[in-house]
């Protein structure tokens, strides 16, 4: 906005003014620093990826990769997932397409490159880019094995690119409100937490099972709250889980984690995976445990409707409060994710949220979760 004292010493009338300070404005949005993305994989998470980027200033997709040379014309009605629009046909007029992420960062200067292929190949095209001096920004998991993951910070950190992972969770709004209490210590210090991740079985999804290819429920769906719970405690030093094997992944398990001599009173658990019936085909929610408050939310999706239990304050002295969140749609948190991925590059740091450290923790939390429902035993980190 622009202050009284410029409208007067300008001595305008109000509609000029309006359209100098306008003229102003565009000039300075001129002069701001465009990042340069080039996203790599148009499936469903490119799709929403690139929903994303039209709602984020000072980012600009210049290039796409991806094999299917249909979707490098532009036409991307093939795609469909579980949230948000289907895919549209895509005007890339002004986009450079490539069906070889070599030849995209030999040809285009990019600021980072935004990976959003299976799993299984976020490792070799991470390494890729770092080779090439360019910063990352992969779907998450990182990868499905440690040690994969490990060859992705180590190629980072020798080449200076930053490495960014999408755990997307801390920028839906009830999980971005808790982040925000438990970090200003308002409720004073966390104590524990319950978090719940469950799907009906996506028949729709090949290869979901696959340790190889997509790691099932643990690295599909409970990474999630794996990454919030490291980010919220640390990193447990113990986990007990019980469960049920599909073949070489969990497909449900209840977990409990333990934290050392530091947090030795924090209680904190999870229940994540697949059922067999499809009248829910999603549900997660929270109750977190803080010295002064309990933070409580769950939403479920089911076949005929969607149900939720709204994020709720219980306070020490018995008030239920409920917090205003701010309104908007699953897009916009990725948007939000998106924007804090630019503001990490623009300053040369990684993001405390979505930095590869943390998101390698995550995969070693499911590890060893799924270490104590294969051997029935209590697993230390």
């Amino acid at each position: 906005m622009y202050s009284q004292a410029l409208k007067a010493r300008c001595k305008l009338e109000p509609l000029v003014y309006l359209l100098c300070a306008a003229i102003i404005s565009a000039g300075r949005n001129e002069n701001r620093a465009m990042l340069k993305v080039g996203i790599t994989g148009l499936g469903f998470m490119g799709w929403i990826h690139w929903l994303a980027y039209q709602k984020i200033e000072d980012v600009q997709v210049v290039a796409v990769c991806e094999a299917d040379t249909k979707k490098l014309t532009g036409d991307w009605t093939s795609i469909q997932g579980n949230f948000g629009p289907p895919g549209e046909q895509v005007d890339l007029s002004n986009i450079a397409t490539y069906s070889d992420m070599d030849e995209m960062l030999a040809q285009e200067e990019l600021d980072y490159v935004d990976i959003c292929l299976p799993p299984g190949l976020h490792c070799p095209f991470t390494v890729k880019a770092a080779q090439a001096g360019v910063n990352v920004f992969t779907e998450k998991p990182l990868a499905l094995q440690l040690g994969d993951c490990q060859t992705m910070v180590d190629a980072c950190a020798k080449s200076g690119s930053l490495l960014m992972v999408g755990h997307v969770l801390p920028f839906f709004k009830e999980y971005a409100y808790v982040l925000e209490v438990v970090r200003s210590g308002k409720f004073g210090k966390i104590t524990g937490g319950y978090f719940k991740r469950v799907i009906s079985e996506p028949t729709w999804l090949p290869h979901f099972f696959d340790p190889d290819r997509i790691g099932g429920p643990m690295l599909d769906l409970h990474v999630h709250d794996a990454h919030l719970i490291r980010l919220l405690f640390g990193m447990p030093t113990q986990v007990t889980s019980h469960g049920r094997m599909r073949g070489e992944v969990v497909e449900y398990c209840s977990s409990l984690f333990g934290f050392g001599d530091n947090q030795s009173g924090c209680v904190v658990s999870s229940s994540s995976g697949v059922i067999p019936q499809q009248g829910r085909p999603f549900t997660h929610g929270f109750e977190i445990h803080l010295e002064r408050a309990t933070l409580h939310y769950e939403f479920g999706a089911f076949t005929d409707t969607g149900e939720a239990f709204p994020l709720k304050i219980l306070t020490e002295d018995g008030e239920v409060l409920r917090p205003e969140l701010p309104e908007g749609d699953e897009v916009d948190s990725f948007a939000a994710e998106l924007k804090e991925v630019a503001r990490a590059v623009s300053a040369g740091v990684v993001s405390d949220i979505l930095g590869g450290d943390l998101a390698m923790d995550a995969i070693r939390i499911c590890q060893m979760e799924t270490d104590s429902v294969r051997t029935g035993k209590t697993v230390t980190a």
